[in-house]
């Protein structure tokens, strides 16, 4: 597919709207962050509703709907994104931004290693450089923090494990997107109205702008979703993978520059060993698409070779961003 720079434009605005999310959580406050989530659980299946009818895919959901097993597993996947977003939220309004940002640089890795030890993939040795690097900088950073660094584990490991289960269920992001956030509905909705009866809620009773960011909550995903719908269809899979890289860089800066977080020089040390393994991870899938057409067509790559490559692109499709 050749690429274009409109869709470059359209990507790459994505993923810096997602990245400048861990903006938003925070003027949702005095609303807690389980107040949150939840209005976001209630909310989405309004906004990726309306998603849905723009794109003309009511069809393709009502056919997932039809099967029990892809359901089951979307609610699973569901369950995973909601945990994630709730360690999301939560970090956010903490002063976790850095590592939240963190928590998604780590996740190509989980995605890598969830290749290996659930699919029973076979890696390079340049991969395996890769994993060796991430699972240094998380012992690095282990070490100064005196403990695991629990938020970006938390987030890289939901969202890997999601990353997977998506590959298995094998429908489209918009789609699988909307069956999840309705399966997650009415737990969430029935949280909000108890809250509400119980005088505990801040949701319309704080101010008429917090009353609108908390309905936010649920469509702050659909603008980055829409512009990345758009930007998909003209630009190839792996520079989309590529684009992905901006949005927990974007996390980053914004904690580093906006929240002002510290960041002591073991955690740059960790961040900088990150980096590299994500590197020489995107340079090896990178070589390792580089055979021609033409040499593809005089003969096929073995066996390994493929499992390899498999894992090599185990890093998340960037449309199955919950």
């Amino acid at each position: 597919m050749p690429v274009s720079r409109q869709g470059v434009v359209l990507g790459a605005a994505a993923y810096v709207l997602w990245g400048l999310s861990a903006l938003y959580w925070p003027l949702v406050e005095p609303t807690g962050p389980v107040e949150i989530l939840a209005l976001r659980m209630v909310w989405s299946p309004v906004a990726i509703g309306l998603l849905v009818l723009a794109l003309g895919r009511r069809r393709r959901v009502t056919a997932i709907l039809r099967r029990p097993r892809q359901v089951a597993l979307l609610a699973l996947g569901g369950v995973l994104t909601t945990v994630n977003w709730a360690l999301f939220i939560w970090a956010t309004m903490n002063g976790h931004v850095v590592d939240a940002s963190l928590g998604y640089f780590i996740t190509p890795l989980v995605s890598v290693a969830l290749g290996v030890v659930v699919l029973r993939e076979r890696l390079g040795a340049w991969q395996w450089a890769g994993i060796g690097l991430g699972a240094a900088a998380v012992l690095l950073l282990t070490i100064g923090y005196g403990g695991p660094p629990w938020i970006a584990l938390g987030l890289a490991v939901t969202f890997g494990t999601y990353g997977l289960i998506k590959k298995r269920v094998g429908v489209g992001a918009v789609e699988g997107l909307m069956v999840e956030t309705a399966v997650l509905s009415p737990p969430a909705l029935i949280y909000t109205v108890v809250l509400q009866a119980g005088g505990g809620a801040t949701f319309g009773h704080v101010s008429a702008a917090n009353t609108l960011l908390g309905v936010g909550a649920g469509f702050v995903m659909t603008v980055p979703m829409l512009l990345f719908s758009a930007a998909a269809k003209k630009i190839p899979l792996s520079l989309t993978g590529m684009l992905q890289y901006i949005e927990p860089i974007v996390q980053f800066l914004v904690g580093l520059l906006v929240f002002r977080e510290p960041m002591p020089v073991a955690r740059w040390a960790a961040f900088a060993l990150l980096w590299l393994g994500l590197a020489v991870l995107t340079a090896d899938a990178v070589r390792r698409r580089g055979p021609r057409p033409e040499a593809q067509a005089r003969r096929d790559p073995p066996r390994s070779a493929r499992s390899s490559r498999t894992a090599a692109s185990a890093v998340r499709d960037p449309e199955e961003r919950p």
